[in-house]
């Protein structure tokens, strides 16, 4: 049988060739495992703790702030919002408190999630 044709690695910046089935050379072949497990996270809104109880809040909080993104309002754009955005996120310690979340619009949310995580990189370059 044949050998499978040599393949640049998969794991960025590296120029290795290889024949694995997996992508990566066998010096990046954890890379793979770690893809795998990436694989296995909770895919489904319940899983990830956005059930059922997230759908009526969401609902209620999209009501009250008229379905206006808040940050927009700030600025004085009127914009609708889509998303419920957590304005503390829960992964610094923010809640489901309706005092701590807001509509938001696409363009804020994805400006915003920019900034949390170039903050959080830069808390990590610091220890």
């Amino acid at each position: 049988m044949p050998q499978r044709p040599q393949r640049p690695c998969r794991h960025k910046g590296c120029r290795n060739l290889h024949r694995n089935a997996n992508g990566y050379c066998d010096q990046h072949k954890d890379d793979a495992k770690a893809w795998a497990r990436k694989e296995s996270a909770p895919k489904t809104t319940t899983q990830r703790g956005y059930g059922w109880r997230w759908q009526k809040l969401r609902q209620r909080i999209l009501e009250r702030d008229k379905y206006l993104c808040q940050p927009c309002l700030e600025e004085g754009r009127i914009t609708e919002g889509r998303d419920v955005d957590h304005k503390i996120n829960k992964a610094h310690g923010g809640t489901d408190d309706p005092e701590n979340l807001q509509v938001i619009c696409p363009s804020c949310h994805k400006a915003k999630s920019q900034q949390e995580s170039q903050r959080r990189g830069n808390s990590r370059r610091d220890k």
